[in-house]
């Protein structure tokens, strides 16, 4: 009778450490709020590692431990694409494809390596096909930070072409700040530090925008906020925009986007009576008004 109890607190034990191993990766993802949906996808991902080492009576136990973790994990960042579209990937490639526990969980192991590894390399993969659209001299303009922009630019420069990029500050939490420092640091880059407002003063001089994502859904761009006004800004003054990221960021079905409204103090760190503060994460931009999304798919001209 001993050994009974001890093997049923066990199981009891086992599944409680797990539940609060995800609680605590579901914290740390919705707390990630300056890092990109790549690096969200991937951490959300490699958490589900930890199935892999757990003890299941039956293979339908597994499978509903998995699907239900990965409902948690997909909600713990709304505005992800890249996060919806890996948890929807392990889903339809490991439930229901296996007839025992060992064989799923070898190959929940085996599509967990190919997500992370092609959610990593699809923004390098993406930068090294924009890098053929760049000129010699080119100058350019970009909002916010995007690290497959800037590993766009520092292939184009390692392929000896100089280039001049106005950044905007990104306000209220001045993320561009952040691009215009790493792109000081690039050989053969002249990086200008702007603010937001002064994207229509300085457009004329660009020889295009060019721009990261979060994602795209449903022919919409969702970036970070203020990319509406430059896109259409340049459209007006007909200076092409160029989107640049991983394939994983798209998103054909099923995927609803919300948005994050960011605290009021990232705007006025005084209280402002009988005003009301709206801080929103991410605007919302129609396709058409870009030329062309890079992905590590290719170069796709819009019409």
């Amino acid at each position: 009778m001993t050994p009974e109890k001890s093997n049923s607190r066990k199981h009891f034990e086992e599944p409680q450490r797990f539940l609060y191993m995800i609680d605590e990766t579901i914290e740390e993802i919705q707390e990630m709020q300056t890092h990109s949906s790549s690096v969200v996808a991937v951490k959300a991902t490699q958490s589900l590692t930890e199935l892999l080492d757990r003890e299941y009576a039956t293979l339908d136990e597994f499978e509903r431990d998995l699907e239900r973790n990965l409902g948690a994990l997909r909600r713990a960042n709304t505005s992800h694409a890249s996060l919806f579209n890996a948890m929807r990937a392990i889903r339809v490639n490991v439930v229901d494809r296996s007839t025992t526990v060992a064989d799923a969980k070898e190959l929940l192991s085996e599509v967990i390596t190919r997500i992370v590894e092609d959610v990593q390399h699809g923004k390098s993969r993406a930068a090294e096909k924009a890098v053929s659209t760049f000129t010699d001299g080119e100058c350019i303009l970009t909002h916010d930070f995007s690290s497959t922009v800037l590993a766009t630019i520092r292939q184009a420069v390692n392929r000896d072409i100089s280039i001049t990029a106005y950044v905007t500050e990104a306000r209220p939490r001045y993320l561009g700040r952040k691009t215009a420092r790493r792109l000081a640091k690039i050989e053969d880059v002249e990086p200008s530090l702007l603010v937001d407002g002064a994207v229509g003063e300085v457009l004329p001089r660009c020889d295009r925008v060019v721009l990261g994502m979060d994602c795209i859904v449903d022919n919409k761009l969702y970036n970070r906020i203020g990319t509406l006004p430059i896109v259409a800004t340049a459209n007006a003054l007909d200076v092409p925009v160029t989107i640049i990221g991983a394939a994983s960021k798209i998103v054909e079905s099923e995927f609803m986007f919300e948005n994050e409204y960011r605290s009021s103090a990232e705007v006025s760190l005084e209280p402002l009576e009988d005003i009301r503060i709206e801080n929103p994460a991410y605007d919302s931009t129609a396709i058409h008004l870009v030329d062309q999304i890079i992905t590590d798919n290719g170069i796709e001209k819009v019409d």
